[in-house]
């Protein structure tokens, strides 16, 4: 049996936007139509490959498929790309957490895709959850805090991120003139960066045995604005390094707990079997990271 191209296209749409709706203006067709062609892939298969919920997602074999159907569009391309018949560069979609993406990944990047002549797009959740995307076949690789590679990828560690506990120093000032310990973190903002960012609750229950929810907090979900919100003084939080180093230095934000450091590891997860390009691009990006961030 062929995999028929335009049924393919339909049912990779309807996931990559999460409707068939948004799939049919993606593909210029109706909705209808769109539907039609992935139900007729599912007849090709004989079983269900996508839930038609809100965003659409893959089912267990649609995931399987969507996977293959990654992976096989970057081969093709590859080979096109030898054979002088390539349309331009090939896309690649990864999956990284937001402090990577806004700290060390760009300038590690941008100069691997320029060489390999790839195009990129990040699809952006928790370092915790960046491996689901992989293993759902969202992604064709991922920056992820997971450490055992999914059956049939390879696992490469990058290193780890340096996170601190700090607040600006009025903040630091009003809420903690009595130093940083359990009865005064009970009373002040924590700024959290979604409901999926552990790093702020675990290093409180951790250090001073205060579960999540006993003291109040805000939601900033976006990584410049999360800086902001704790360089202003809307409450106190965890920053990489990265962020923070040179605001430490300049005094404009202060670490309440000096002594005390959080390091996430990262991984590379990406597929065993891949075209060159992008097996190129892995093994670039892995030694670049390596040079930036702290040793494993």
């Amino acid at each position: 049996m062929q995999i028929d191209p335009r049924r393919s296209a339909a049912f990779i749409a309807a996931v990559d936007t999460g409707s068939l709706e948004a799939a049919a203006v993606q593909l210029s067709l109706s909705p209808s139509a769109v539907s039609q062609r992935i139900s007729a892939l599912e007849q090709d298969f004989g079983t269900p490959l996508l839930v038609r919920s809100r965003p659409c997602r893959p089912t267990g074999p649609g995931t399987r498929l969507l996977q293959y159907l990654r992976r096989s569009t970057l081969l093709e391309s590859e080979f096109l790309a030898e054979m002088g018949m390539d349309d331009g560069p090939a896309r690649v979609a990864i999956a990284v957490n937001n402090d990577t993406l806004a700290t060390w990944l760009l300038p590690v990047l941008a100069p691997i895709l320029a060489q390999e002549a790839l195009l990129v797009e990040f699809v952006l959740d928790n370092q915790g959850h960046t491996f689901a995307l992989l293993a759902q076949g969202r992604v064709v690789a991922c920056v992820a805090g997971e450490a055992m590679p999914m059956h049939g990828c390879s696992v490469s560690p990058l290193g780890q991120m340096r996170y601190r506990m700090v607040a600006s120093k009025d903040f630091a000032r009003r809420w903690f003139a009595d130093g940083f310990n359990r009865e005064t973190a009970r009373r002040a903002p924590v700024v959290v960066f979604d409901r999926k960012d552990s790093l702020q609750s675990a290093f409180l229950l951790k250090h001073f045995g205060l579960p999540e929810g006993s003291y109040p907090f805000h939601y900033v979900p976006a990584s410049d604005p999360f800086v902001a919100a704790i360089r202003i003084g809307m409450g106190y939080g965890m920053l990489p390094l990265e962020q923070c180093g040179a605001m430490l230095e300049d005094g404009s934000l202060v670490d309440l707990a000096p002594a005390l450091h959080v390091d996430v590891p990262l991984y590379w997860h990406a597929w065993r079997v891949q075209p060159p390009r992008l097996e190129r691009m892995g093994a670039a990006l892995v030694k670049a990271a390596r040079a930036v961030l702290l040793p494993a």
